[in-house]
C-alpha cells in the first residue's frame, strides 16, 4: 500500500466515523464519475414523460449524470442514510386520512443540512481546505445512484433504496468533495422474484420493475401536483392525502426498520392526537401553526384542501 493509499483510507474512516457521530445510520464513498449506465435510463424516463409536470426533472441532464459539474475538481460523492422510521405512528386504518411517515417531523431539508455541515466542517478541520458542497434533494443530484454506488444499499423495483439492515424509510444526502478518498463498491441487488410493491400499487405506477411513472403516483397527486387531481384516479388513494408509504409497507425488507433516533423526526404532540375530522375541518391558522416545520408545508393550505376533498367519498 502506498502513502496515498494510506491516506484515502484513513480520510475514510474518519469520515465514517464522524457521520456516524453526527447521527447518520450509513456513510459510503464513491468516485464522483459520469453516470454512464444512467443516462439512457434517464433519457427513457424523460422521453415516456414519467415525469408528468415536474419540469425541473428534464433541467440540467448533463449535471445530473456528472458531479464534477456542480463541483470543481469533484473526485468524491459521500453518501449518507438518516433513518426516519417512527416510534409512534398515526392510525393508518381502512377510514382514516394519511400521509407518509415521512412528513411526521421536521422538514428532513433542514436537519440533513445540518448534519451534513457539521460534517463537511469536522472534515475540514481534519484534512484542511476542501472544496465542497451538501446536497440534500434540493439540486440535480441523482442520490438514490450514488447511494447504491457506494454500497449503502440497491435500488428496488419501486425505485427507492433499500438496505438490508433497515429497509427503504430514510433520507440519502451526498457531499460532493474534491478529497482523494477510499471508494466502496456497489452490492448485489437482493429483491429477487418479489413483486409485492408491483402488486399493491393502486394507481399502477411501477410499470416494469425498477421503472416508476412518476405522474401516476400518489405522492406525485398528492405534492408535486398543482392542478386538480384527475377524475381517473378518484377512488385509488387508499386515503393517502401526502405522499404514500404503499410500496415501502408491503416491502419484506422493511421488517427491519428500527425506530429512528432523532428527535427532530418524531410526531409532534398537536400532529398525534389528529383524526379524520381535523383533517376534514383543518383551518388555514391550524395548518400553518402544526405544520409550520413540515414537509406539509409544500403543498400548502390549499393542496392539502384539495386532497383531503378528493379521497372523501362523494356526497
Amino acid at each position: 500500500m502506498t502513502t496515498m493509499d494510506l491516506v484515502r483510507q484513513e480520510r475514510s474512516i474518519f469520515i465514517k466515523s464522524k457521520a456516524r457521530e453526527n447521527g447518520f445510520d450509513f456513510c459510503g464513498i464513491s468516485a464522483a464519475e459520469f453516470l454512464e449506465e444512467e443516462a439512457p435510463r434517464l433519457e427513457n424516463w424523460l422521453n415516456r414523460n414519467h415525469h408528468g409536470a415536474m419540469g425541473y426533472m428534464a433541467n440540467h441532464f448533463d449535471k445530473r449524470l456528472d458531479p464534477r459539474k456542480l463541483v470543481d475538481g469533484a473526485k468524491s460523492v459521500i453518501s449518507v442514510l438518516l433513518n426516519y422510521y417512527p416510534d409512534e405512528k398515526l392510525p393508518e386504518g381502512e377510514n382514516d386520512l394519511k400521509i407518509s411517515k415521512y412528513a411526521y417531523g421536521k422538514d428532513y431539508h433542514f436537519v440533513l443540512k445540518e448534519k451534513l455541515s457539521a460534517l463537511v466542517a469536522a472534515i475540514q478541520e481534519e484534512t484542511g481546505d476542501i472544496h465542497a458542497r451538501v446536497f440534500v434533494d434540493s439540486a440535480p443530484v441523482m442520490d438514490k445512484v450514488w447511494a447504491a454506488k457506494s454500497g449503502l444499499g440497491w435500488v428496488g423495483k419501486h425505485s427507492n433504496l433499500l438496505n438490508r439492515d433497515m429497509g427503504s424509510f430514510f433520507f440519502i444526502g451526498e457531499i460532493i468533495c474534491d478529497l482523494d478518498l477510499e471508494y466502496d463498491g456497489a452490492i448485489k441487488d437482493y429483491c429477487g422474484t418479489c413483486t409485492r410493491c408491483m402488486d399493491a400499487c393502486p394507481t399502477d405506477a411501477i410499470t416494469e420493475p425498477y421503472v416508476v411513472d412518476g405522474s401516476k403516483c400518489i405522492s406525485y397527486f398528492t405534492i408535486e401536483l398543482k392542478d386538480a387531481i384527475p377524475k381517473e384516479v378518484e377512488g385509488k388513494f387508499n386515503n393517502w392525502i401526502f405522499g404514500c408509504d404503499i410500496c415501502q409497507d408491503v416491502c419484506p425488507w422493511n421488517r427491519f426498520s428500527k425506530p429512528h433516533e432523532t428527535p427532530e423526526f418524531s410526531l409532534p404532540p398537536d400532529l398525534a392526537g389528529f383524526t379524520r375530522n381535523d383533517w376534514e375541518e383543518i383551518t388555514e391558522e391550524v395548518f400553518r401553526e402544526v405544520f409550520r416545520k413540515s414537509p406539509l408545508k409544500r403543498t400548502k393550505y390549499e393542496g392539502l384542501k384539495r386532497n383531503v376533498q378528493f379521497v372523501l367519498p362523494s356526497k
